[in-house]
């Protein structure tokens, strides 16, 4: 079964995907809320997947996170965020994410973009 790592500081957002992921059939490989840590669980686990906020807790965003792990494990990344704005999805393509959903979050929306991203 593929395993999902949540990267999201905000709480109930966080508790929200959980639920949706496990819903659709997925197993969660942790819940965090920096890149650092982020960074730790990808080296230490199994990690399928990761779906990632891009203003989280830490010294590092989202998108410096992805291109850190780039560095060491090719993990498809689907951002989660509030921010829509030009620059910030610039930035973040330039790591080739596997999707970029802009919050709220929808069920059916995210199931397309794991399945897109897994396959």
């Amino acid at each position: 079964m593929k395993q999902i790592l949540i990267v999201e500081d905000e709480f109930i957002i966080a508790m929200l995907i959980e639920k949706q992921i496990r819903k659709l059939g997925y197993m969660l490989a942790g819940k965090v809320t920096s890149g650092e840590a982020a960074i730790e669980v990808v080296k230490s686990g199994n990690v399928d997947l990761i779906l990632m906020d891009i203003k989280i807790n830490g010294d590092i965003d989202g998108i410096e996170t992805m291109q850190q792990i780039g560095t060491f494990a090719k993990i498809p990344v689907i951002y989660i965020t509030g921010n829509s704005d030009p620059n910030t999805r610039l930035r973040a393509m330039s790591t080739n994410p596997a999707g970029y959903i802009v919050k709220p979050i929808e069920t059916e929306t995210l199931r397309i973009h794991i399945e897109e991203a897994l396959n």
